[in-house]
């Protein structure tokens, strides 16, 4: 499984990330060292969208509160970055994209990132994966390398 988190970021650039205690939905809370994952700069913390991809290098489980009776899985978890994205992809090109079942991946994750305002970890299809990659190959990269 892939993941992507959408979270506050301070630094872009850093070649590290490091997240506190993030909120996971749609299979987030299975995320572990080793996974790959793509990291999305809150636009409610004035960050553009997509910046990253990188690999956890830790992911550790909060524990549920005690007398709480409905608790969202939390994580922390350190990120080593890969890439740095080559093109914006954020809620503005994403808001488009909003029938649910139309198979897209523009879709799920405009469903699983900007349907709902808040900062998570989510897991995503090999699908979505396969797009977001594309963000980080220059065009003559994909071109050369899609030649038969």
């Amino acid at each position: 499984m892939m993941f992507a988190i959408k979270a506050e970021v301070s630094d872009p650039r850093a070649k590290t990330f490091a997240f506190s205690a993030q909120k996971t939905m749609y299979g987030g809370k299975h995320i572990a060292k080793g996974d790959a994952i793509f990291v999305f700069a809150s636009e409610n913390g004035g960050g553009p969208g997509l910046i990253a991809s990188g690999i956890v290098t830790s992911a550790n489980a909060i524990a549920k509160k005690r007398g709480k009776a409905r608790q969202t899985p939390r994580v922390s978890i350190t990120i080593n970055r890969t890439a740095v994205a080559k093109r914006r992809l954020g809620r503005s090109e994403l808001k488009l994209f909003s029938h649910w079942n139309d198979g897209r991946p523009e879709t799920e994750l405009n469903f699983k990132f900007y349907r709902q305002a808040t900062n998570k970890i989510v897991g995503i299809s090999d699908e979505v994966a396969a797009f977001l990659r594309g963000f980080f190959l220059t065009r003559e990269f994909r071109l050369e390398h899609d030649m038969p």
